[in-house]
């Protein structure tokens, strides 16, 4: 039996089409042009900075040829991604360039990529030892963001759909990831999200969050008890990246009668392994080792 963690499904497809204007070229006609819908708009603003960054830079007529739109069209969305870094102009020659914005997003996906991909085989270790399914997380404006998972072969186990979100305070991942945290990033993010009960176990109160905090920065390892989903439990652990910070969590859950309160100390450990295996993995160091103190 698979227990989902998260019952609830949002596949929602959007369907936009727009007759293409016909190519125009030299300059922009002096009439007011009409104005795109917003997803128009996004879509037409992404082919062209596909279209840019495929090459070693361009004129805007050369720009609005390519996309088949008017020049007047994609000057006002090559100035808007402008604005947002992600194209500039090339002082040099005076064409339109990739900007420093469009790397940052791509070194995100870098990282991300790494992270799950590196993970990967000790993931799969994690769950034949500890027989229960693992899980890799990040943190994302103050909520777990699910990114890969590892089954286990029982047939009663726990299912994260890939990209669910969860509550940062009820989930074990969250809470590793809290306990890296400083105080008043902590404070933050409980102000802006509250403590949402879900189970007569969830830690609602700032007191009881804070202390079970501190046990987990103690033993290196957290322990969602119950406190999302009941008769469920999740050990989870830190994994940090090159310069000692947190970027995500590993951990396995599983029914609350096999993750036992007499293997919690065992599966802890298997966990803390595997969060320092993936940690090693992707050049991460601990935040002692990378200078945090």
């Amino acid at each position: 039996m698979v227990i989902p963690m998260d019952a609830r499904t949002s596949d929602r497809d959007v369907a936009a089409s727009a007759a293409k204007p016909a190519r125009s070229r030299g300059r922009p006609p002096s009439g007011k042009a009409a104005q795109p819908s917003s997803v128009q708009a996004l879509d037409r603003a992404l082919h062209i900075l596909q279209i840019v960054a495929e090459a070693d830079g361009l004129t805007l007529t050369e720009i609005a040829n390519l996309a088949e739109i008017a020049p007047s069209t994609a000057h006002r969305l090559l100035m808007t991604l402008q604005g947002r870094g992600f194209v500039k102009i090339d002082d040099e020659l005076g064409n339109w360039v990739v900007g420093v914005g469009a790397f940052g997003v791509g070194m995100s996906f870098l990282r991300s990529r790494k992270l799950v991909t590196m993970g990967r085989g000790v993931m799969h270790e994690l769950m034949e030892s500890s027989g229960e399914t693992a899980n890799l997380g990040v943190e994302d404006e103050g909520e777990v963001v699910f990114i890969s998972q590892v089954e286990t072969h029982e047939a009663m186990r726990a299912f994260f759909r890939p990209g669910r979100r969860g509550a940062i305070h009820a989930s074990g991942i969250g809470k590793a990831l809290l306990a890296a945290m400083s105080d008043e990033r902590v404070r933050a993010l409980v102000g802006a999200r509250g403590l949402k009960a879900f189970t007569a176990n969830t830690l609602t109160g700032i007191k009881s969050l804070r202390a079970d905090l501190r046990e987990i920065r103690a033993r290196g390892w957290s322990l969602d008890n119950e406190e999302h989903t009941l008769g469920m439990r999740c050990i989870a652990s830190v994994v940090y990246n090159e310069y000692g910070e947190a970027i995500a969590g590993v951990s396995i859950s599983g029914p609350t009668v096999r993750i036992t309160d007499a293997r919690l100390a065992e599966l802890g450990e298997q966990v803390r392994k595997a969060s320092l295996d993936i940690t090693a993995a992707i050049g991460g160091v601990l935040p002692d080792a990378g200078g945090k103190g």
